[in-house]
């Protein structure tokens, strides 16, 4: 499966690139995500728990990051085993560019999955995947811009809070 997309974030390249590296920021940024530990040195150790049509399952799993030009790209690669639901293992090329309103990320991914959850069919193995990407993307938006309006309060408070650190 191959999945490319693009999104505009209101913040310049360093305060995007700070959030991409910082286990804060992924683990409240991956859905279903238990566990999150490392670093971008090391790479990250992860438990996510997800539900892709009838299989849920609880996935271990390990991403690397390398290829990074600060500021500017890297690659996250990794693999997750979710025990007799199957693996799913990909790589994520990332880039940001300038923007006219902060930064532009650009993601291309590349992921396999095997076990039962291959068994599903790639439509909705493609239909989670795109869920997934637009779920992390969209978190790490709101984490790194904050409030959008008409958010309520008490989730508003806890967006944006990454910017008023950097800042």
């Amino acid at each position: 499966m191959k999945m490319s997309d693009e999104r505009d974030i209101q913040a310049d390249r360093a305060t995007v690139w700070a959030a991409l590296l910082s286990p804060e920021v992924l683990k409240e940024c991956v859905p279903g995500t238990q566990e999150l530990t490392g670093s971008p040195e090391e790479g990250f150790d992860a438990v996510v728990v997800q539900k892709v049509g009838p299989v849920k399952a609880t996935f271990k799993g390990h991403v690397t990051l390398s290829d990074m030009i600060e500021h500017e790209s890297l690659t996250l690669s990794g693999e997750g085993k979710g025990g007799v639901a199957g693996f799913a293992k990909g790589q994520a090329n990332v880039r940001l560019e300038q923007s006219d309103t902060g930064t532009r990320l650009i993601y291309d991914v590349e992921a396999k999955v095997g076990g039962k959850l291959a068994q599903l069919g790639s439509r909705i193995v493609d239909g989670f995947a795109k869920k997934m990407a637009d779920q992390f993307f969209t978190r790490l938006e709101d984490v790194i811009e904050g409030p959008k309006d008409g958010d309520e309060a008490p989730e508003a408070e806890k967006k944006g809070w990454l910017k008023r650190l950097i800042s």
